[in-house]
């Protein structure tokens, strides 16, 4: 079922950036309908909001940074956008009073968990979503990403091919509206062992510790429990996939399918996509709470764009 979904009242997190290495805290604040997500730099007095939308996409290195036209940050937005996105959550307001996004876990887990926890409700508000209409593909070396129309959802098809022996070649495909998404949300970042003292010669990954990532050395995995689900490799980047996708501002309506893709590809292709209005359409859906199926029928559909 699709239904417009508010966070019910305020949600409060706190933790440290895995790059900048500072702390920070954040407040996810109920909204009213079609008002958006919204972030606020509750450290700044003025020019604080940003929007995250892929064209405030400044920064993909290792995680999608949103500036607005002042030049204001909010960086590491990617796993909370993809617990919005698993949550089906459209309206809410995030304040941060730091730059970064606290990592937590490294994984959309505790997001989802005291967001359920702490309740959400529906509204009667009328539901907006993007439908692809045409096949769009983006390539980059031996990078592949593409977007094509789907009927009742969003799927993601990802594969990764690691050199290293161990995390190796996986794949794997999840349909975000109805499948169960518990593996995914509870799949942390991760990096190899001989790539962090590069991060750190780039001021990268100043927080970043085995209680937030898994390390991988050789074959194997330095944190002390292992793996959480076998593919958590890839389910990861389907987690950081859905979070750029909802950089959109509505629930998409397509089908996705990457290999060896990340941050900046996904920006990349949704540039193209939405560079063409042909390539998408912007529905409106009456009711409350509608089959996916229905998506499809004229009676329901009311297009705004």
């Amino acid at each position: 079922m699709i239904q417009l979904i508010l966070v019910a009242k305020k949600v409060s997190f706190s933790g440290i950036g895995i790059h900048t290495g500072r702390k920070v805290n954040i407040d996810i604040l109920p909204s009213s309908p079609n008002s958006g997500i919204v972030f606020k730099r509750v450290d700044l007095k003025e020019k604080n909001i940003i929007i995250p939308n892929f064209e405030n996409v400044s920064d993909a290195t290792l995680c999608t940074t949103l500036s607005n036209q002042y030049g204001v940050k909010v960086s590491t937005i990617e796993h909370l956008m993809g617990a919005f996105l698993g949550l089906g959550i459209d309206n809410a307001v995030v304040e941060v009073d730091s730059q970064e996004l606290p990592i937590l876990d490294g994984s959309a887990k505790d997001f989802v968990k005291i967001l359920k926890k702490t309740g959400l409700q529906t509204s009667d508000v009328p539901i907006k979503l993007i439908k692809i209409n045409n096949h769009v593909e983006f390539h980059e070396e031996n990078k592949y990403i593409s977007i094509d129309k789907s009927n009742t959802t969003l799927e993601i098809e990802f594969e990764i091919n690691y050199k290293n022996q161990l995390i190796g070649k996986q794949r794997n495909k999840v349909n975000i509206f109805e499948d169960n998404l518990e593996d995914i949300f509870n799949s942390r970042t991760f990096c190899l062992y001989e790539d962090i003292e590069k991060l750190k010669k780039i001021g990268l990954g100043k927080g970043g510790s085995l209680d937030n990532a898994i390390v991988v050395k050789d074959n194997n995995i330095l944190n002390k429990n292992g793996l959480r689900n076998k593919k958590e490799f890839v389910n990861h980047k389907i987690l950081d996939c859905m979070g750029d996708l909802y950089l959109v501002g509505y629930r998409l309506i397509g089908s996705i399918k990457c290999s060896h893709g990340g941050h900046s590809l996904t920006n990349k292709l949704l540039r193209k996509v939405f560079s063409d209005q042909r390539n998408y359409s912007l529905l409106e859906i009456k009711g409350k709470s509608l089959p996916h199926s229905l998506i499809n029928n004229r009676h329901n559909l009311k297009s705004i764009a």
